[in-house]
């Protein structure tokens, strides 16, 4: 048998993004028991970092064994129970996703609609609040399928006047965006560890305010999930230290290992690095006469949704970004299949050398279809010069 061999691609799609060496190194390290004492001291130094990364201080702060899907079933089936009213606010793929785990606890989800592309409308909210009075009230901060980043700001106070949580997908905001939960007071938020955490997929850190553990106490039904009841699993990362799975222990090296280098940088300073990277990418993409099709105050920094001129196949581009360059990019979902182009700039993959290669690589693929147009990386060039003057750089 051949040896066992991946080609390595330029991840600049929706996700997973590049992974630090550091991190696949500690993916390689032996193996632990789940209820070793050194497996369980990495257990306490990860809730204490993903605190720091969401900028809070709820006790139960943990990786839930599973993708982001897995995070945003487990904060809704853990907070709704069945007669529960939610209300869902959809501006993509996800949004639609919430809705449907809402409607499968045997809550009765309301939707409040955004064109895709655009961020939920908070006076359509507050009305689907007055109207409903529910338990939740679910948003995606970061909309990965459009590149939509959902102002947060507010929300809570709306949330709380009418009784409900707040519960938050931060699954491609966590570690580019400030999320803030604390101070935004969101009661339930959960991402992914394979987007601006530039970890390998696998594990959905998630953290729950005191009011939400409440809320998980005082239920009248077990959790419809036994896989994800948060009052079973939290006795595992808790003091209890009561076996409920066996964790991906190489998984939560590899969290832990990302957590530091998201420490060592320092979360300011990573912030920076996605808009300044984001910014030079989308001065480049319209210099080429392209568009992008979020509007600049409601843009995500670590995805970009580049509009896809008219006469352009979406499909050969990005087979012949894959062919060519190695280079990973995402298409449309749902109504923007074969409308846009998803690039990713997230975590390790968001960096200066990506941002050119991935504007160079795209003239050149456009070119190859016949589509003429200027090269734009001279002015991502010139956002990076003016970037690091301002700073010091």
């Amino acid at each position: 048998m051949k040896d066992f061999q991946v080609p390595k691609r330029v991840l600049l799609g929706p996700g997973p993004s590049p992974v630090d060496d550091r991190i696949l190194r500690a993916l390689s390290q032996p193996l632990l028991g789940h209820l070793d004492p050194l497996f369980l001291e990495i257990m306490d130094e990860i809730q204490v970092l993903l605190r720091k990364v969401f900028e809070t201080k709820n006790r139960l702060t943990i990786p839930i064994s599973g993708t982001g899907s897995a995070g945003m079933e487990a904060s809704l089936i853990n907070v709704l129970e069945p007669g529960d009213k939610a209300v869902v606010c959809i501006h993509g793929v996800f949004g639609e996703r919430m809705f449907d785990i809402v409607g499968r606890t045997g809550a009765e989800p309301t939707a409040v609609r955004a064109e895709w592309g655009r961020p939920v409308d908070v006076n359509q909210i507050e009305d689907a609040l007055k109207q409903t009075r529910p338990r939740v009230l679910a948003i995606v901060h970061a909309e990965t399928s459009t590149g939509v980043l959902q102002n947060l700001k507010g929300l809570s106070e709306l949330a709380n006047r009418y009784g409900a949580l707040l519960v938050v997908d931060a699954v491609t905001s966590l570690g580019g965006h400030p999320v803030s939960v604390d101070a935004n007071g969101i009661d339930v938020c959960y991402s992914g560890t394979q987007k601006c955490l530039a970890c390998p997929p696998g594990l959905s850190p998630i953290t729950f305010s005191d009011r939400a553990v409440e809320r998980i106490r005082a239920r009248g039904h077990k959790v419809q999930s036994w896989y994800l009841d948060m009052s079973m699993i939290e006795k595992y990362w808790g003091s209890d230290r009561s076996y409920h799975h066996t964790a991906p222990i190489s998984m939560n090296y590899a969290l832990l290992e990302a957590l530091r280098i998201v420490q060592e940088e320092g979360l300011e300073a990573r912030w920076a690095r996605h808009e300044l990277n984001h910014r030079a990418f989308v001065t480049g993409i319209e210099a080429m006469g392209l568009s992008m099709l979020v509007a600049p105050g409601s843009r995500l920094w670590s995805l970009n949704a580049v509009s896809i001129p008219e006469g352009v196949d979406d499909q050969k581009l990005r087979t012949h970004l894959l062919e060519h360059q190695s280079i990973e990019i995402g298409g449309g979902l749902g109504p923007l299949k074969g409308k846009v182009w998803r690039v990713g700039l997230m975590g390790a993959g968001s960096t200066r050398e990506n941002v050119v290669l991935a504007l160079g690589a795209i003239h050149d693929a456009l070119k190859a279809q016949g589509y003429d147009c200027p090269s734009g990386v001279a002015n991502a060039e010139r956002v990076y010069d003016r970037g690091e003057q301002a700073t010091g750089g």
